[in-house]
């Protein structure tokens, strides 16, 4: 019996009791006569692997993103006209208690801010430098060798934001050594390290990174209609391409390789009759993966 191809090995993945309820749930179907959706989905997924050109297009898209930075997974995704504040996706985001958010100072909203306190989950944020705010005391030690300048309990003082967000915050001045450069971070998080805070707020570059990789990567020649919903269908189509990835990655136990190598490993080798674990054995054996760091500089943009 032949064996499956590589391409249709990856969609074994995918579980057609799960996506068959979605398509009811959506009436997916409603008036389909030969081209089901789970054709469509394939179609598309074969559409954005990366021998199409991207382009862009007048009609701006915003995806408003939840990256798990434990697996660089997205788990919560938005998708909006490019003209809405990145500020007004903390009122969709779905946060569990004890969680961490970390955003960019445009997202200093203490407001909203006080919402995820009270849930209670955490949040570390760049102060802005027009911050007005007074200091209760000091909170911890400087540690200088550790970049960690001042770490302070404070209150704020605005007009607004005293009452908006009434409860003390923690507020961190740390310097990147290397770039001789200041932050100064806001957190309501008072048992961590300063230092791991400001790891923490680093890591949030892991987000550009994954859409840096998506539009690099899973590249959309062109879109297939002109509707908000045919545009969000081939975005979260590509998101889901990138998932795909990652499971495929994790489920055969794949040696440890850039998403890029892997994609175009696959890509050269969709209708291969071979199991995916080998096409990626043999191709690494071939060209093994230059050694690319990833990592960036602290507090690097």
């Amino acid at each position: 019996m032949a064996k499956k191809t590589v391409f249709a090995q990856l969609f074994q993945l995918i579980s057609r009791y799960e996506f068959n309820p979605c398509v009811e749930r959506y009436r997916g179907h409603h008036r389909v006569r030969q081209f089901s959706c789970w054709d469509q989905y394939i179609d598309l997924c074969l559409s954005v692997f990366p021998w199409a050109h991207f382009r862009t297009t007048k009609a701006a898209v915003k995806a408003h993103t939840l990256l798990d930075l434990r697996g660089s997974i997205p788990t919560f995704v938005a998708l909006t006209p490019a003209k809405v504040h990145d500020v007004l996706a903390l009122d969709w985001i779905p946060l569990e208690p004890g969680s961490i958010l970390s955003m960019d100072r445009a997202d200093n909203d203490f407001d909203r801010l006080y919402r995820i306190h009270q849930i209670p989950a955490f949040f570390v944020v760049r102060a802005k430098k027009n911050l007005r705010d007074c200091r209760c005391e000091t909170y911890r030690p400087s540690d200088k060798a550790a970049g960690v300048r001042s770490d302070q309990l404070i209150r704020l003082t605005g007009t607004q934001t005293a009452t908006t967000y009434p409860e003390r915050l923690r507020r961190i001045s740390f310097v990147d050594q290397a770039r001789d450069k200041r932050f100064v971070f806001l957190t309501n998080h008072l048992a961590l390290p300063a230092a791991t805070i400001a790891e923490i707020y680093r890591q949030r570059w892991q987000v550009e990174l994954f859409f840096k990789w998506i539009k690099q990567h899973l590249k959309i020649k062109s879109f297939s209609g002109q509707s908000a919903n045919a545009v969000k269908t081939q975005i979260w189509i590509a998101i889901s391409t990138y998932l795909l990835l990652a499971v495929a990655k994790k489920e055969w136990h794949l040696p440890e390789l850039s998403l890029h190598t892997l994609l175009h490993i696959l890509e050269v080798n969709l209708f291969e009759q071979r199991h995916i674990k080998q096409v990626v054995m043999d191709a690494l054996q071939q060209n093994p993966e230059p050694y690319i760091s990833n990592q960036l500089n602290l507090f690097d943009f």
